[in-house]
């Protein structure tokens, strides 16, 4: 068994007879002479003999005086020799003593009488060198300055852990009295959970003798209950000159103010790295509720471990603010937590209208245009916070204890409201927490209102595209017919394309597709002015390209817009189909029993580059024969060759359906991408035998 592992020590045992000596009295090395009398030596310790330099021989039996004083102070020492006997009174002092080498000592006395069971006397002179025991009063004297009068925590322990010595200092940080500390043990005094990794330390230090040093730990005292306090403990093991193990001492820094400024500063880092991060995910698409929920995303779990955002329900209907006399009308855009909790069911879902109470935090910073901010929230708070009674019950289960709402402002308006809140999170919501979750707010509010506007122009834009587009009847003479049209996806903008079947004399059919560059209100605008330019322009009976000619001049004359368009002409009496292209993808051409092809046009330029001819292709249409005429929309992706794409569209083709209208829904289905980039304009026509009855021909 190692020092450290022997066992405790009790007052009064047969251990304690058996216990090691002192280090202090080796290290002293106190000296013992008897002297009788008459001043003869009667008995000598080897200490006397260590610090006289004379041999028990060489002393016992000797006058004292004449042997170990030189000769002027043999008088002094006789004189007090002989006080000592008479009186019986110690002496206690220095001395001068010869030493046998010649030289001379100034050795400590401690000088008494002592009485034999038959009366006789005897001096006892207890003696020390008086240099090396001044330099261990020096030192005693400065350990109990450095312990009594240092700022750090000084404090030994024994083996078993229990406080024998505690300064001042470590008593103040502990908020224990020194006294109350001495006798009990480390986990007495600091029974908390963050203290039991240095109690740990301490018994592998007692183990291994390996001393740690500025062991860092986080906790409360009794000193200040309410606040966390760091401090670095350093713990190496005590033994004495023997080597046997007294116990550990222990040197604490009360290192509070580092650890609340390196907190400070790493909460300066977290904030920033949540300010790029808002900056790089928040507002990605042009979609309100992604953003909403980007924005929720980035808030939890690193500020919040729940968050609501909503907004004003009148933005997203009108893109304005408007309150009226009643409670704000909110929709829940995006909801959520950290963890799964009770909270969650206290939250709004997204999608669902609601309205809050004039003294909750969403009301109060749609009114104030300022956030609102509840540092802790007492028992029976959380109806403050809650939409209703069930909902302040799950809050306050789930442990809700900290609030803060902020509004979402933009172009000076307020949108919306982002509530959170923290249970897990033990800390409080303070002022530097409020103003990030305002800064990501103003974030996300720009981001949202450029969304709701967006989506209104989309809106408008998609609404005056589908009115211009005609309204189609699926029969036309020699002709069945089927068109699709899909705008762009929401983070898009509508674009340009259109489709067109206009009837022409003779039971002939005008069959457009056509693509305006550019989205947007602008785009439809000029689509709906060049659709309402080509059906004029088909009642003229001019083959393709001279309607093509013609309209790149009207386009020339209109604003700087570029446009692709294939215009086809179908006589049901010829079986001809007449075509020509400005700039436009290949239509597809499906005979019956053939693979399809694309057909083989010159291709032109776009519309509105002015100054290139178009040229007309006739091919022979026979019934069962299917043409496909279609947008770049509908094939055209970011990642894939063109080439490919149209290969797709031949090979998709290739297998027949009951009717032109589930080609046009299986196309759109299995062609188009997901995301929907760009608008498509798809129009399918199939021949169908020659009509009984004609027109008036052409």
């Amino acid at each position: 068994m190692s020092p450290a592992e022997q066992p405790p020590e009790h007052p009064g045992s047969s251990q304690d007879a058996a216990s090691g000596p002192s280090g202090l009295m080796d290290l002293l090395g106190v000296a013992a002479v008897l002297l009788e009398a008459d001043g003869r030596i009667d008995m000598w310790s080897p200490q006397a003999e260590k610090l006289f330099g004379y041999t028990g021989d060489e002393a016992l039996g000797q006058y004292a005086a004449p042997l170990l004083l030189h000769p002027e102070h043999q008088d002094a020492a006789i004189m007090l020799f002989a006080e000592v006997m008479t009186t019986g009174r110690g002496w206690a002092g220095a001395f001068p003593v010869r030493h046998k080498d010649g030289s001379t000592r100034m050795v400590e006395f401690r000088n008494m009488r002592l009485t034999d069971h038959l009366g006789d006397h005897y001096a006892l002179g207890l003696a020390t060198d008086r240099a090396t025991l001044r330099q261990v009063e020096r030192g005693v004297a400065l350990s109990t300055r450095l312990v009594t009068q240092a700022p750090i925590g000084l404090a030994i322990l024994d083996t078993d852990l229990r406080y024998v010595v505690v300064n001042p200092a470590l008593a103040s940080m502990h908020g224990v009295a020194e006294a109350d500390h001495v006798g009990h043990g480390f986990d007495e005094i600091l029974p908390s959970a963050p203290f039991q990794a240095v109690t740990t330390a301490m018994r592998r230090v007692l183990e291994s003798g390996v001393p740690v040093v500025e062991q860092q730990v986080v906790g409360r005292t009794r000193a200040d209950p309410e606040s966390d306090h760091a401090w670095t403990v350093s713990m190496y093991r005590l033994e004495d000159q023997h080597g046997h193990v007294l116990g550990i001492a222990n040197v604490v820094v009360d290192v509070s103010d580092r650890y609340r400024e390196a907190r400070k500063a790493d909460r300066a880092q977290q904030r920033l790295r949540l300010v790029a991060n808002g900056s790089i995910r928040i507002g990605t698409t042009l979609e309100v509720e992604r953003t909403a929920r980007e924005l929720a995303d980035v808030v939890v779990p690193d500020l919040a471990d729940m968050v609501a955002v909503d907004l004003l329900d009148s933005v997203l209907q009108t893109g304005r603010t408007e309150l009226g006399d009643g409670p704000a009308l909110f929709r829940a855009l995006a909801v959520k937590t950290a963890y799964p909790t009770d909270a969650a069911d206290a939250i709004v879902p997204p999608g669902r209208l609601t309205t809050y109470h004039a003294d909750h935090p969403a009301a109060h910073c749609v009114r104030t245009r300022k956030p609102h901010l509840i540092t802790h929230l007492d028992r029976g708070d959380h109806a403050r916070i809650a939409a209703d009674h069930d909902a302040a019950r799950l809050l306050a289960r789930a442990g809700v204890h900290t609030d803060m709402a902020v509004p979402l402002i933009a172009r000076d308006q307020v949108i919306g409201v982002m509530g959170l809140a923290r249970a897990r999170n033990p800390l409080a919501f303070d002022d530097d927490d409020l103003a990030l979750a305002c800064e990501l707010a103003s974030t996300a509010a720009l981001s949202i209102d450029n969304a709701v506007l967006h989506q209104h122009i989309r809106s408008a834009a998609e609404t005056l595209q589908r009115s211009l587009l005609p309204q189609l009847s699926p029969r036309h003479p020699g002709l069945e017919v089927a068109a699709r049209y899909r705008p762009a996806q929401a983070f898009s903008e509508v674009g340009g394309d259109w489709y067109d079947v206009i009837a022409l004399e003779g039971d002939r059919t005008a069959l457009v597709v056509g693509d305006v560059m550019g989205s947007g209100i602008p785009a439809a605008t000029a689509m709906g002015r060049l659709r309402t330019a080509t059906s004029t322009l088909a009642d003229l009976d001019l083959d393709p390209a001279r309607i093509l000619t013609h309209l790149d001049k009207i386009i020339l004359g209109l604003d700087p817009y570029i446009a692709t368009c294939v215009y086809a002409i179908y006589d049901p009496h010829r079986a001809r189909l007449q075509v020509a292209s400005a700039g436009h993808l290949p239509p597809v051409l499906i005979r019956a029993g053939e693979p399809p092809e694309l057909l083989d046009l010159p291709t032109g330029t776009p519309l509105g580059v002015g100054g290139v001819p178009f040229e007309t292709t006739t091919v022979d249409l026979s019934p069962g024969d299917r043409l496909v005429l279609y947008t770049d929309g509908l094939v055209e992706t970011r990642n894939d060759p063109i080439d490919e794409r149209l290969d797709d569209l031949l090979r998709l083709l290739n297998s027949p359906d009951p009717s032109t209208e589930e080609t046009c829904d299986r196309l759109l289905r299995e062609l188009r991408h997901p995301a929907g980039h760009d608008d498509v304009a798809l129009l399918i026509a199939r021949a169908e035998p020659r009509p009984t009855a004609s027109g008036t021909g052409s």
